[in-house]
C-alpha cells in the first residue's frame, strides 16, 4: 500500500539506521512529542537500531494521559446525573479519576455511550431533546477542529441541550516549558506529524529562535522516524538548529486554515493544566463567551477542584521524559493495563501501555 509498505520497508531502515551511525560522533538526547510515535518506536524496536549515544525521550503528546484528573472526576460526576448522557472517545473510559473511572460509572448505571466522532454526540442530542448531552472534548491540537464544529453545528441547529466538557492542550506552549525547566535534557524535538497536520510548521519557527534547539515534525511510520532522528542528528552534529519537515506527504507550512478557522471561531487560547505536569500558561483551549451556552462547565456549574496523583504513580516524569515506564516501580507489578495507576498505562498512545504491550517490562512473580 502506497505511503504504507514503503514506510515500513526494512531495507531502508537499516539504510537510515547506518547513516545515523556514520553520523553520530556524541551522545545526543531527543524526544519524540506524540504518542502515536513512541508506539512505533516500541513496536519496531527502534530504540535498540540506533547508536547508544543516541536517547529516545518520551513527552507529553498522549491527550488523554494529560487530561487532567479533575477532568475525569467532572466526567464521571456528570454521567451519574440521571438527566445526563455523558459522551466520549472509548479510550477515555479506562483512565483513573481519584476515585473511580467513567466505565465502572457505566457499570453503576450511568448513561456512558462512545462516539468516533462529536458530531455523533450532536446527533444523540437532536434525537433525545429531554436529556443533557455532554461531549468530553478533549485533546490536542488534532481534535479541536471537529469539537469545534460540534459546538458551531449544535448552535446552527439551536440545539439547547447539548455542550462540552473542554480540556484541550496545544503543543508549542508544553515544548516551551519542558524547554525552560531547570531539569530539561532535550536536545531536539521529533514534532506531532497529526497535530501539524492541521496548525502547519510555522508555529514552531519561535522555539527553534529562542531555545537554538532542532525541531523536525516527523511521520509515524518506522522510516518517518528514523529519517527525522537523522535529520536531527545531522543538524546537532553540525552545530544548527532549524524547523525542518520530514512528514512532507501529510504537512505542510502553513497547515488546514479552514480547521484552524473554526477553532478560532469557537475557541481561545487559555492557561490549562496538564495532568501529572500542573499548569502550563496559554496552553489550553477554552469557549469563547459567544459559546457559552454550550460550556458545560458553566451549565452544571461546576467547581474549580484540585486532586493529587496517586503517590506511587511516576507518570509526570514520564511525561516530561525524565524516566521512561520500567523506572516505575509499580510498572508490570501493580500498575497494568486491566489495573492502571495512571494514564499512561491505559491510553493507546500511552507510553506506559507501549512498553507493557511490546514486552518492555519485568515479568511478575
Amino acid at each position: 500500500m502506497k505511503y504504507l509498505d514503503e514506510y515500513r520497508d526494512a531495507r531502508l531502515a537499516r539504510a537510515l539506521v547506518a547513516q545515523i551511525v556514520q553520523h553520530t560522533t556524541r551522545p545526543w538526547v531527543l524526544m519524540e512529542i506524540c504518542g502515536g510515535q513512541t508506539h512505533t518506536i516500541m513496536r519496531y524496536g527502534i530504540d535498540e537500531l540506533l547508536p547508544r549515544g543516541i536517547e529516545l525521550i518520551h513527552g507529553p503528546g498522549c491527550p488523554v494521559c494529560v487530561t487532567p484528573l479533575e477532568t475525569i472526576d467532572k466526567a464521571i460526576e456528570l454521567s451519574l446525573r440521571p438527566d445526563v448522557i455523558l459522551v466520549s472517545y472509548g479510550d477515555m473510559l479506562r483512565v483513573p479519576g481519584s476515585r473511580s473511572d467513567l466505565l465502572r460509572a457505566k457499570a453503576q448505571g450511568a448513561d456512558v455511550r462512545i462516539a468516533y466522532s462529536p458530531m455523533e454526540a450532536v446527533k444523540t442530542a437532536r434525537s433525545n431533546p429531554d436529556r443533557k448531552i455532554v461531549f468530553l472534548a478533549i485533546g490536542f491540537e488534532t481534535t479541536a477542529p471537529a469539537n469545534a464544529m460540534a459546538a458551531w453545528q449544535a448552535r446552527r441547529e439551536g440545539l439547547t441541550n447539548f455542550s462540552l466538557l473542554v480540556s484541550h492542550v496545544l503543543v508549542p506552549p508544553a515544548i516551551r516549558a519542558l524547554m525552560v525547566s531547570d531539569t530539561n535534557r532535550v536536545q531536539g524535538f521529533i514534532a506531532p506529524g497529526h497535530v501539524c497536520t492541521v496548525m502547519g510548521c510555522k508555529e514552531y519557527e519561535d522555539l527553534v529562535h529562542d531555545f537554538r534547539v532542532p525541531i523536525v515534525v516527523g511521520g509515524f511510520e518506522p522510516v518517518d522516524i528514523l529519517e527525522a532522528v537523522l535529520m536531527l542528528v545531522r543538524q546537532l552534529e553540525a552545530g544548527e538548529a532549524k524547523l525542518e519537515n520530514q512528514y512532507v506527504r501529510s504537512v505542510s507550512y502553513a497547515g488546514n486554515l479552514p480547521a484552524q478557522q473554526i477553532m478560532t471561531d469557537v475557541f481561545q487560547v487559555a492557561d490549562q493544566k496538564w495532568r501529572g505536569i500542573g499548569p502550563i500558561p496559554q496552553s489550553g483551549l477554552r469557549l469563547r463567551e459567544d459559546y457559552a451556552a454550550f460550556d458545560a462547565d458553566r451549565i452544571f456549574d461546576l467547581h474549580d477542584i484540585t486532586i493529587d496523583e496517586p503517590a506511587e504513580c511516576i507518570s509526570a516524569q514520564v511525561l516530561q521524559g525524565l524516566k521512561k515506564p520500567p523506572d516505575c516501580p509499580a510498572f508490570g507489578m501493580r500498575c497494568t493495563p486491566e489495573n492502571p495507576l495512571g494514564a499512561p498505562m491505559v491510553s493507546a498512545e500511552g507510553a506506559c501501555a507501549a512498553y507493557y504491550h511490546y514486552r518492555r517490562h519485568p515479568v511478575a512473580k
